[in-house]
């Protein structure tokens, strides 16, 4: 199943929404940033203070990801995987740093035989039957 993981990119299908409240002084200041022209909106301020603390911070990012034994990436999970995964007698304890999939035509039945446990720093994209079956797994 490993040959299921694949490094993201930054592509636009590929992000997070999030909000974030910032006070008027540092508002201004980004604006102020991107009047001059350092910056071409917002967006591209905070994109790049994000990834400039996130390689500041690496080296303990990637030692969480060992100590966690998170798969780094982009993880799918297909029908196929799961059905060989319970024909197996085995079950998942899904650990993903960044985005887990799984197929949408993985059945709520399916899913609650193969799968004991979510954690996703991230993202996970299922269907809503799956996410709600899998809640009480799902942290």
């Amino acid at each position: 199943m490993s040959d299921n993981v694949y490094k993201l990119r930054d592509k636009a299908g590929e992000s997070e929404k999030i909000t974030i409240n910032l006070g008027y002084i540092d508002l201004g200041r980004i604006d102020l940033l991107v009047q001059e022209g350092f910056y071409s909106n917002r967006t591209d301020f905070i994109r790049t203070a994000i990834r400039n603390q996130l390689t500041a911070e690496g080296e303990a990012v990637q030692q969480s990801i060992t100590r966690h034994t998170l798969e780094l990436g982009l993880r799918d999970y297909s029908r196929a995987d799961l059905e060989a995964v319970r024909a197996s007698g085995e079950r998942l304890h899904i650990k993903v740093l960044g985005l887990a999939r799984i197929a949408s035509d993985v059945t709520p039945e399916l899913a609650l035989a193969t799968i004991e446990s979510i954690t996703v720093l991230g993202a996970l994209q299922a269907s809503r039957e799956l996410k709600s079956a899998l809640a009480e797994r799902i942290r």
